[in-house]
């Protein structure tokens, strides 16, 4: 067993210490709002939170989080700069198919919280690697511009 700090919270993982922490989220805690994309940290559909910093479930080992605050997007409705930017999402009709959205989210969130005015160049490096088929990659700029004055 080890214990993870999930949203704020204990809670005990019954895995392989080698289990990423994607499935250890999904499939242990029954957390489906990460998504699994590419299974190689290229994607970013997996993005999640480890200490306040973006980082890509589907490579990380459950035992390298062990003691480290573990966020998910099930958290960011609680969370002022995660809701402004949700709230900026929907504003903006981001989401198309929506399945790269919680990575989308959690990486304009973590740039947000260090960042409160972005460029284009700061959105563009920060969202880098969140890879959206659907190519709303504007409306995306557009809403973290928009979260960003909504926070300050």
């Amino acid at each position: 067993m080890i214990t993870l700090n999930v949203n704020g919270k204990d809670v005990q993982v019954d895995a392989d210490p080698s289990t990423p922490v994607l499935w250890a989220l999904r499939d242990n805690l029954n957390m489906t709002g990460t998504k699994f994309g590419c299974g190689m940290a290229l994607c970013g559909a997996c993005t999640i939170h480890i200490d306040g910093n973006p980082t890509r479930a589907c490579i990380t080992p459950i035992s390298a989080v062990a003691g480290q605050k573990i966020t998910t997007i099930e958290a960011m409705e609680g969370d002022a700069v995660g809701k402004a930017v949700q709230a900026a999402w929907v504003k903006h009709d981001v989401p198309q198919c929506g399945y790269c959205q919680s990575g989308q989210v959690m990486s304009a969130t973590a740039l947000l919280r260090t960042n409160k005015a972005p460029s284009d160049a700061d959105i563009d490096s920060a969202m880098a690697g969140n890879i959206c088929r659907c190519g709303t990659y504007q409306r995306i700029r557009a809403a973290i511009k928009d979260a960003a004055k909504t926070i300050a």
